[in-house]
């Protein structure tokens, strides 16, 4: 489905990429979207899914799909296009009602540090554009999670619509990444799960256990419940039994990454 023609437009120039083990199941000519499901607030997580962009950029033009509000994309524009990577850095951090100023785990310096390294891939030349797919649509009472996710998934699946020939690499948290409705769960389909399955290849990321930064009574280092995975690294396609991930994005042990901090 993604035209081996696209590679052929990549520059050489762009910089090499860390291997990450079992990537190559990510790129078959059937899968439009990868969807790579977190939890907020570890450094592992943004550093991995940045190596999937890369080795992705190897094969054509991607759209990297972020869970930052759609008000947000001017923003991502103008950040991709500048040249001098102090004043892109202070175009994400200076946006008035960004995460960047509310920390919810996608305002850590390893989100930042992700965003920095797209746009290094995209100034040397990676066909790389950035997504925010918050939708703005309001919450109505009496209307459920559901029609949010339903809302989400209309925004992925235009994008990939207007621009056929980029690979859509999505990552968000894991709740709107899975590909069936999780038992006992309240929230409806997830926005992964509105597609044709063999278009979207989901990943939970699994960590060993450690630390994530996020807020719940207070704000601060929390620690995970390890997933028993051994000393396995990298993308694991390993089906749940519930369905809704095709497999693992397996980071080891993580840590936490706090809020930017802010002069």
């Amino acid at each position: 489905m993604i035209s081996l023609l696209a590679a052929a437009s990549l520059l050489t120039a762009q910089p090499a990429c860390a291997p990450v083990s079992g990537s190559d199941a990510l790129w078959g000519e059937e899968l439009r979207f990868i969807a790579v499901g977190e939890l907020h607030g570890t450094a592992e997580a943004p550093a991995a899914f940045a190596d999937l962009v890369c080795l992705a950029l190897k094969k054509g033009p991607v759209t990297a799909v972020l869970e930052y509000p759609v008000q947000m994309q001017a923003t991502f524009d103008a950040f991709m296009a500048e040249p001098d990577a102090d004043a892109a850095r202070a175009l994400l951090l200076d946006y008035p009602h960004g995460p960047f100023r509310y920390h919810d785990g996608r305002g850590s310096e390893a989100m930042l540090a992700m965003l920095q390294r797209f746009r290094a891939l995209h100034q040397a030349g990676g066909d790389l554009k950035l997504l925010a797919s918050v939708p703005a649509s309001p919450r109505v009472e009496g209307f459920t999670q559901s029609h949010a996710e339903l809302d989400r998934a209309q925004l992925w699946s235009a994008a990939a619509r207007a621009a056929p020939e980029r690979r859509m690499m999505i990552f968000v948290g894991s709740v709107h990444a899975g590909k069936a409705r999780r038992f006992g769960s309240s929230l409806g389909l997830p926005a992964a799960a509105h597609f044709r399955p063999e278009e979207v290849l989901s990943l939970y990321v699994a960590t060993n256990g450690g630390e994530a930064w996020n807020c719940r009574e207070e704000c601060g280092p929390y620690a995970l419940t390890p997933l028993d995975l051994g000393d396995r690294r990298g993308v694991v396609i390993a089906p749940e039994a519930d369905g809704a991930f095709d497999g693992y994005l397996a980071v080891g042990p993580a840590t936490a990454s706090p809020p930017v901090a802010r002069p």
